[in-house]
């Protein structure tokens, strides 16, 4: 049975997949990436979207915004976010 994900987290999800474009080089963008995302976890465990839930998990264990480097798993967080 597919998931039913709600039109806000939607584009919440969209937003994040743009987001995350800009964030590679910028600490706060990536803050704000890794901020966006931890609230869509729980939104869509909320709402019973569990495999998506388990996805953007998967996302925010590689995502750890550094300030003042570069972020390490910028390409593999890229790829997932594309799947999207």
């Amino acid at each position: 049975m597919a998931e039913k994900i709600t039109d806000d987290i939607r584009k919440d999800l969209e937003k994040a997949c743009a987001l995350h474009q800009r964030a590679v080089s910028d600490y706060s963008k990536c803050v704000e990436f890794s901020k966006i995302m931890s609230d869509l976890l729980a939104r869509l465990e909320d709402n019973d979207c569990l495999r998506t839930a388990d996805k953007v998990m998967t996302i925010l264990l590689d995502c750890n915004p550094k300030e003042g480097s570069h972020c390490d798993k910028a390409t593999i967080v890229g790829e997932r976010m594309k799947k999207f």
